[in-house]
């Protein structure tokens, strides 16, 4: 961290320039020079013209122009070894296109592992105009911090409609982006907390403030934002010390509250890894494999950091929201506060938490309680299937809901007194005129609901919907009022403006304004301010007293569907179910 010393004499002796007339797209630009790197910020960053080509501390990127955005793809925000915290990229000569997504970060199973190790590159998308000082909106993705990538979803009309640059990043996942194995602490404290994955976030963060202004984004207002395992990454970055100071506001899109104990996780890794070391001789049985990956020896940190890529990726499978799958988010003190989210300092910035009406209805589907029964159809016809479905769809996702947004509210409000809370509701997907019967059952407003609302497109976890369920005159509405209101939140911190019903902010942690509740029919949106709190309790209360389903029934979808979920913990304890 010389940088400061060394920036004049950098400046005089090192400087690098680039012979270059014109863009890729014809329009003239002035001669820039790209600067030294900086490990934090000083010097301004280059100048942005509107270009697909642009200049940046580390030297040229030329993107594309697609309808009224300019995007770029794939540029380097870092490198890092395996299980070492991430560095500064190494400056380019010439010019980097970055006019297709970079590398994900490496996933998957055995034998169909895909990426690589070292993805730390980032998406930018803004519009393709003059205007400088745009808010920035920094995007981490969602799949369970083990699966999908930067490009998850398409921003360039968000950029354009709520006038933003927005960034999207890939970092490490799986078993490289969190590890609390002994063996491996042998570094900073950064890299001994194990939670590799946000050094990641920190650094394209860093990357952000420093380079942000090549593409007219104004450094000094950055919005994170995630979705699903991003959005409860941006809740950590809440809690972070590290992030302190590192952005301004933050949207939580369907995300919560979850973290673990490293003493916790480290028996969960043993037992994924234990497998390979008895595979690989070095033990007889898993038990014994087992203990000798608990170990903090030069052997066992020489097989681990050894092991091949994609056997590393494969070690653990989907978690299906179960962070007993997956343990990460390691509460070290450093990285992530020591108390998680019952800390009394938190890194307080004006907040959004965004939530679906049914956010367990994917899940509910992919269950293997359910999955036969959504294959062939009989859920529909199946008296049975079709009640047991509804039970746990609809359980599931008043928990899950009331997890994302409304119980985060009410754990954190007391200690988050220097900034406003916002939540929302999308309600959208539970009309069959506008859906299709069968949608409006197992689907409603779905995990990822958020996404056509936001980006104006049908993508993602919304695309398994009939074709047309989101082209009408009020799905146009509510998507065009949502990024107003994000638009206006990420540049004042109040989402409110004109033509817009009024999002009241959070007063207090018992009573008062909850969400803003967005749904559409097919004239035009709907929106509106709700009140009160929801609990746990009047949750299971409803949940005793249904008799929709057998009591045999009702047991099983408790203890074998709804169980050991990152939003389950009043059910499990209630229900007295033992995790797994």
């Amino acid at each position: 961290m010389h940088w400061r010393k060394t920036l004049l004499a950098a400046l005089l002796a090192t400087t690098l320039t680039f012979p270059l007339a014109q863009a890729a797209d014809n329009q003239p630009i002035n001669t820039i020079t790209a600067l030294p790197v900086a490990d934090e910020q000083a010097a301004p960053a280059p100048t942005y013209q509107q270009n697909s080509l642009q200049n940046t501390r580390y030297g040229y990127v030329q993107g594309v122009k697609e309808e009224h955005a300019l995007i770029w793809k794939g540029i380097p925000y870092g490198t890092a070894r395996r299980w070492k915290a991430p560095t500064n990229p190494a400056p380019w000569q010439g010019v980097l296109e970055a006019t297709h997504s970079g590398p994900i970060a490496i996933q998957g199973s055995v034998g169909k592992t895909k990426g690589v190790e070292d993805a730390l590159n980032l998406d930018i998308y803004r519009p393709d105009t003059a205007e400088t000082k745009l808010p920035v909106f920094y995007y981490i993705h969602g799949g369970n911090n083990q699966t999908s990538g930067a490009d998850q979803v398409d921003f360039k009309q968000f950029a354009e409609k709520a006038n933003v640059v927005v960034v999207s990043i890939n970092h490490r996942l799986g078993a490289f982006g969190f590890n609390p194995l002994p063996a491996l602490k042998h570094g900073t404290a950064e890299e001994n907390s194990g939670n590799f994955a946000i050094l990641d976030m920190v650094q394209a963060l860093d990357w952000t403030r420093d380079n942000i202004e090549s593409f007219g984004g104004n450094p000094a207002n950055i919005t994170i934002s995630g979705f699903s395992s991003g959005g409860r990454d941006v809740m950590a970055l809440l809690i972070s010390p590290i992030a302190q100071g590192k952005f301004q506001k933050a949207i939580s899109l369907s995300g919560g509250m979850t973290t673990s104990d490293t003493a916790w996780a480290q028996q969960i890794f043993a037992d994924h890894f234990a497998p390979l070391v008895v595979a690989d001789g070095l033990a007889k049985t898993e038990e014994e494999a087992h203990q000798w990956i608990l170990q903090d020896t030069p052997e066992v940190r020489s097989y681990l950091t050894n092991l091949s890529p994609d056997r590393v990726a494969a070690a653990f499978g989907k978690a299906g929201i179960r962070m007993e799958k997956f343990p990460h988010l390691y509460t070290d003190g450093t990285v992530i506060a020591k108390d998680g989210f019952d800390t009394t300092t938190y890194n307080q910035v004006p907040l959004i938490m965004v939530t679906g009406t049914d956010e367990f209805s994917l899940f509910t589907q992919g269950d293997p309680y359910f999955a036969a029964s959504i294959k062939d159809k009989t859920v529909f016809t199946d008296a049975k299937k079709h009640a047991e479905f509804a039970f746990a769809k609809t359980y599931g996702s008043r928990f899950y809901e009331l997890f994302n947004a409304e119980a985060s509210a009410v754990k954190m409000f007391d200690h988050y007194q220097d900034a406003p809370i916002y939540t929302m509701a999308i309600a959208y997907g539970s009309n069959p005129g506008l859906v299709g019967k069968e949608a409006a059952f197992t689907h409603g407003a779905v995990h990822g609901i958020w996404v056509p609302f936001l980006s104006g497109y049908q993508m993602y976890t919304v695309s398994s919907f009939p074709k047309g369920s989101f082209d009408n005159d009020g799905v146009r509405a509510a998507t065009t009022k949502v990024q107003q209101y994000l638009g206006n939140f990420m540049r004042t911190g109040n989402p409110n403006g004109k033509g817009l019903v009024q999002w009241k902010a959070w007063t207090s942690a018992n009573e008062g304004p909850s969400q803003l509740w967005v749904d559409a029919d097919d004239k035009g949106a709907i929106t509106y301010q709700t009140y009160g709190r929801k609990s746990y309790d009047d949750i299971l209360k409803d949940m005793e007293a249904d008799t929709s389903v057998t009591p045999e029934e009702k047991d099983i979808l408790i203890h074998q569907v709804l169980n050991g979920r990152w939003f389950s913990e009043p059910i499990d304890e209630h229900f007295k179910k033992v995790k797994k």
